[in-house]
């Protein structure tokens, strides 16, 4: 059998969202599925790049072109992609549809963006939501019969115990500052708090962030807000051993990573009662509705004064996060295969 896998976006070091995934299955399934020939693709403006990967002994490289996909049994686009060329079989998974569901984007991109969702979703044989939320995006944007969509989670690693973290008076948010990520309310919210804490907004500018950015800088406790920028892996996980709060209040998200990220590591999590926040965080997490400035800052208060709640939440993160696991999204994503050959 041989599969081909659009491997674009998992390329470096510091990967986004997509990266992650796309790097999990890959090396995934290569490790699960030895018997299994693999051909990563990468379109051209990453293939370069790819020469600094080191693959699996069942893996080759390949280039992928728009009208031109290298012969397979079957492709599987990553992230909701599959370009014009013919395919025999073809699988893509979709992560979110905010671009087409909200005022999150330039018009330019949005509408980019929503003709290759269609065309990936008129194409595929099959779907793979990463949440049942997603999945009903999938179903209701783009008219989608829900016999062709699987809902596949995102996973979390296993993080390494190294001894007890010191946890200070801080509240990490970890996102690209954007209107998305609602980082204007955190702050609003953030102001209500009693001094002493501190606010660590960790993530690189997006979308209309100079709007955020102005608001953090007219903020009476701006000198309590740490905008950091964009964090190395190895700086992030110093920032979840040191918070006491991680909030993650996002307006929409079609899985939400760092939720399971932040309880996997012992944080307590506040986030959203709204899209795909709520599927993830289960009742592990505090849920608030992220277009009240009113209800985030309540949400912050609860947790800022009751170290009970802290230790109750942070229980029930680890054991939530336990549930997601890469080696499940990989186990699942190969009998999407098999379901198909």
């Amino acid at each position: 059998m041989k599969i081909a896998l659009d491997a674009t976006y998992s390329v470096g070091r510091d990967l986004s969202g997509v990266g992650v995934y796309s790097r999990e299955i890959l090396y995934g399934l290569a490790r699960a599925h030895p018997e299994a020939s693999y051909l990563f693709c990468y379109r051209p403006h990453r293939f370069p790049r790819s020469f600094g990967e080191r693959l699996p002994r069942n893996a080759s490289r390949r280039l992928l072109q728009e009208n031109h996909v290298p012969s397979a049994d079957l492709f599987h686009g990553l992230n909701q992609r599959l370009g014009a060329g013919p395919f025999r079989h073809a699988v893509s998974t979709f992560h979110d549809l905010f671009v087409i569901s909200g005022d999150y984007s330039s018009p330019e991109f949005r509408d980019r963006f929503a003709a290759q969702a269609r065309a990936a979703a008129e194409r595929s044989d099959l779907i793979i939501a990463v949440s049942a939320f997603t999945a009903r995006q999938v179903e209701q944007l783009l008219d989608v019969e829900p016999s062709r969509i699987r809902v596949i989670h995102h996973g979390v690693r296993p993080v390494a115990q190294t001894g007890p973290a010191e946890r200070e008076q801080i509240i990490l948010s970890v996102g690209a500052i954007q209107r998305r990520k609602n980082t204007t309310r955190l702050v609003e919210a953030f102001e209500q708090l009693d001094s002493g804490w501190k606010l660590v907004l960790a993530g690189s500018c997006g979308f209309e962030s100079q709007e955020t950015l102005e608001r953090i800088a007219r903020s009476p406790r701006k000198h309590d807000i740490q905008v950091p920028g964009y964090v190395t892996a190895p700086e992030l996980e110093k920032l979840y051993r040191r918070a006491a709060i991680f909030a993650f209040p996002s307006l929409d998200e079609g899985f939400g990573m760092p939720i399971l990220d932040a309880m996997a590591r012992g944080v307590p999590v506040l986030s959203s009662n709204v899209s795909a926040m709520p599927e993830v965080a289960g009742d592990a997490g505090l849920l608030v509705d992220p277009r009240d400035v009113a209800s985030i800052a309540d949400g912050l208060r609860r947790l800022t004064a009751d170290s009970a709640l802290r230790d109750t939440l942070v229980r029930a993160g680890i054991a939530r996060a336990k549930d997601f696991t890469w080696e499940t999204a990989v186990e699942a994503t190969g009998k999407v295969y098999q379901e198909m050959l």
